[in-house]
């Protein structure tokens, strides 16, 4: 696998896990995330760091496979440029329902490169 590959696929994984970690000391729900204006921030920004290292991949490879690559890169577009249109039920969807299927893959992919 490409370095410059790998490196986008540890920025995603490290993104994920900053994600995690925010909720090691409060409980992972909807209204914690929704009160809390630095975890949503924070939250977004781990968002666009997927999409951007999503969209380094695709660049240096276009037929890397990551599932939903382009709605990911989407959403860091949609993040970035349209940040008054975002939803907080949109993006705790996506935390809850697809970070942790790319989190897997990402993984898999990751320890896949070593052997």
């Amino acid at each position: 696998m490409d370095e410059k590959i790998l490196k986008s696929l540890y920025d995603i994984k490290l993104a994920i896990e900053e994600m995690d970690n925010f909720f090691l000391k409060e409980e992972k729900t909807f209204s914690n995330y929704q009160k809390n204006v630095l975890l949503r921030r924070a939250i977004e920004r781990n968002l666009e760091i997927i999409g951007e290292a999503t969209n380094r991949i695709l660049k240096g490879n276009p037929d890397f496979e990551i599932t939903n690559a382009k709605r990911i890169i989407g959403l860091r577009n949609q993040i970035i440029h349209s940040y008054d249109n975002i939803s907080d039920e949109n993006i705790w969807s996506i935390v809850i329902n697809h970070i942790p299927n790319l989190k897997n893959e990402v993984e898999t992919k990751i320890n896949n490169s070593a052997l």
